[in-house]
């Protein structure tokens, strides 16, 4: 007995022995864009012990052995996993007047049901990591989602999700319907400092990774062109959600355009203010000063959006014409900005397009790419994971025919795909 109990011990480290042992990896990069260092690499090679990055050379400097492992993407630029910093998952479609009947119709499983499918689909199109800012009415579902792919059991890029996000009594939609009817809000609604903290302490508790909130919602349109939006919370309730995040270490994204509701975001101390579409000097000033991000989405405004804001404003303003020069401001001014999208109004998986937009309202290629990579993980806390394709960081790695640096509409054509040392697309080696 004592003889079996020995073998069997011995067996049983060895196993773990083995286990222990990650695959290695080896990838050859023709081009390697070094976003930490805004330098374009050639010849280089990956090598990827299990889901790290161990090292980063030159072919020369690296032996890949016989039989091992290897990529050969020496024809492609190879870049980090890109990151979205403002997703909706839980969205399919809105532009095309599909929310109201999303939150009526469809129950929270069948929500999920597509926001898994619109998961695959943004990892598809590179983008290896994500924060999703609120399920819209679908509770703590997004919590499953991320649990599932970090657990192996879906696809899906990593997540940060910030759960139901907080709003105002009419501070957010199903809207227009009668009194008598009771129907479902697309967030959290609270009308006082101790609700604002109990909904930060709830959401916390479920599995919240951030706090979203909406700073404004309703806005109209000027005579004389402007753009009023008005104010949800007041900065006293900003200064609970803030307060009580920070104490439990999650960081508040507002949803802000102009105005009150914009400046109660920034002296309440939020951490970055999303859309950030009218943008006044004094709000750029304290950005700056404060450190305060901003995550533009600019492509989202450039759709339906645009039409309906030109019918309202008889042609005089929209959304997407004020964004651009606001924009412009935040880059010349310095304010750290981000990327993000607001996919799910738009398909999900293509939501590349937005560096045409950034790089066209002033940004370059290089700074558009690093918005999307360096950038966006100092914004998430996640520097020493994501973000760049260096020693410790996870195998999060892209491919494209071309050159990025030269045509950014590369990004839109993502043909191979790696995630934790693990293939996810590949269309340049079979």
């Amino acid at each position: 007995m004592k003889r079996f109990s020995f073998l069997t011990l011995w067996l049983g480290l060895c196993a773990c022995a083995w286990a222990a042992d990650p695959p290695v990896t080896y990838v050859r990069a023709g081009k390697l864009l070094d976003v930490r260092s805004g330098k374009m690499l050639t010849d280089q090679v990956i090598v990827i012990r299990g889901e790290k990055i161990e090292r980063v050379a030159g072919s020369a400097q690296v032996q890949i052995p016989a039989g091992a492992s290897a990529l050969d993407l020496s024809r492609a630029t190879v870049l980090p996993g890109l990151i979205d910093a403002h997703t909706h998952l839980f969205l399919t479609g809105e532009d095309n007047g599909r929310y109201d009947e999303q939150l009526l119709k469809e129950s929270w499983q069948y929500r999920t049901i597509e926001a898994v499918v619109n998961a695959k689909r943004d990892l598809d199109a590179g983008f290896t990591t994500m924060r999703d800012v609120e399920t819209e009415g679908a509770m703590y579902s997004d919590v499953d989602v991320r649990n599932a792919i970090n657990r192996g059991l879906i696809p899906g890029p990593r997540l940060q999700v910030a759960t139901r996000a907080i709003s105002t009594t009419g501070g957010y939609p199903l809207e227009g319907y009668s009194p008598e009817v009771t129907v479902p809000s697309g967030a959290q609604i609270v009308d006082s400092p101790e609700e604002a903290r109990k909904a930060v302490r709830e959401q916390v508790k479920y599995g919240a990774d951030l706090i979203k909130i909406y700073g404004t919602h309703k806005f109209h349109f000027t005579a004389d062109g402007k753009m009023m939006s008005m104010p949800t919370f007041t900065l006293e309730e900003v200064l609970a959600i803030v307060n009580e995040a920070h104490s439990e270490g999650r960081k508040v994204a507002c949803h802000a355009y102009g105005g009150a509701g914009l400046k109660n975001c920034l002296d309440g101390g939020v951490d970055s203010i999303e859309h950030g579409l009218d943008l006044d000097d004094a709000a750029v000033a304290e950005m700056v000063a404060k450190g305060i991000w901003l995550v533009p989405t600019l492509y989202v405004y450039e759709g339906s959006t645009r039409a309906e804001d030109d019918a309202a404003s008889g042609g005089k303003v929209s959304r997407a014409s004020l964004h651009e020069p606001s924009f412009r401001k935040a880059l010349a001014a310095g304010v750290k900005i981000a990327f993000g999208t607001d996919v799910g109004p738009f398909p999900h998986g293509t939501q590349a397009v937005e560096f045409e937009y950034m790089t066209k309202f002033g940004m370059s290629p290089l700074a558009a790419i690093q918005c999307a990579t360096t950038r966006a993980a100092e914004l998430m806390g996640w520097s020493d994971q994501v973000g760049a394709i260096a020693p410790g960081t996870f195998a999060d790695i892209i491919a494209v025919e071309g050159n990025p640096l030269e045509d950014i509409k590369q990004l839109e054509q993502v043909k191979f795909v790696m995630k934790g040392g693990q293939v996810v697309r590949n269309d340049l080696t079979k």
